[in-house]
């Protein structure tokens, strides 16, 4: 089973970056509900070897193409964000002070904060892409303007899985001229 899990996150953050048109050092936010992909209510079922999947799954993916990672914890610890600290430091992020563990920040957030060189809890961030495994809620930590990217994945585990990138707002009215796809 936890491979099947591995393999769907791993198919899914290949699609996802394929589509979202990252570059190098762009910050992407995965939430991930591990109870939901068990198929239990969010936050009743954790399970660190479906966190420990998901992210064997997404990690060498996201490293292979240097997309910077945000891990979001549960709502327990309001949302907060796991990063390393360079990219809090690269962004501005203001670190605070908090560790999640399976039942405050959640198994993913935990994990990714195990597997990190030196991480750290923020709580803003404004990233380029987004995936939503367990319907975790993630649009807060997206720039402004959020445009929805429907995977051939529709699940991992038994969760259901939402994605989207970001595009630059667009300004100056009907006499304005605008770049074909800014990223």
């Amino acid at each position: 089973m936890f491979e099947s899990i591995k393999n769907q996150a791993e198919a899914a953050i290949t699609e996802l970056l394929g589509v979202a048109g990252l570059h190098p050092g762009d910050l992407l936010v995965i939430g991930c509900s591990s109870s939901e992909i068990m198929g239990a209510h969010i936050g009743k079922g954790s399970s660190l070897e479906a966190a420990q999947a998901v992210y064997a799954g997404i990690a060498p993916v996201l490293a292979s193409r240097r997309i910077l990672l945000a891990a979001q914890c549960c709502e327990h610890l309001n949302r907060a964000l796991i990063v390393e600290r360079t990219t809090a430091e690269k962004f501005g992020y203001e670190p605070v002070n908090v560790r999640p563990w399976a039942h405050a920040g959640g198994s993913f957030a935990t994990t990714v904060w195990e597997n990190m060189r030196e991480p750290v809890a923020v709580e803003h961030i404004r990233a380029s892409a987004g995936m939503d495994i367990g319907d975790t809620l993630i649009g807060m930590h997206l720039r402004d303007v959020a445009v929805p990217v429907r995977l051939s994945v529709k699940k991992i585990g038994e969760a259901n899985l939402v994605c989207a990138r970001t595009r630059p707002k667009f300004i100056g009215g009907e006499r304005a001229q605008y770049v074909e796809e800014l990223k």
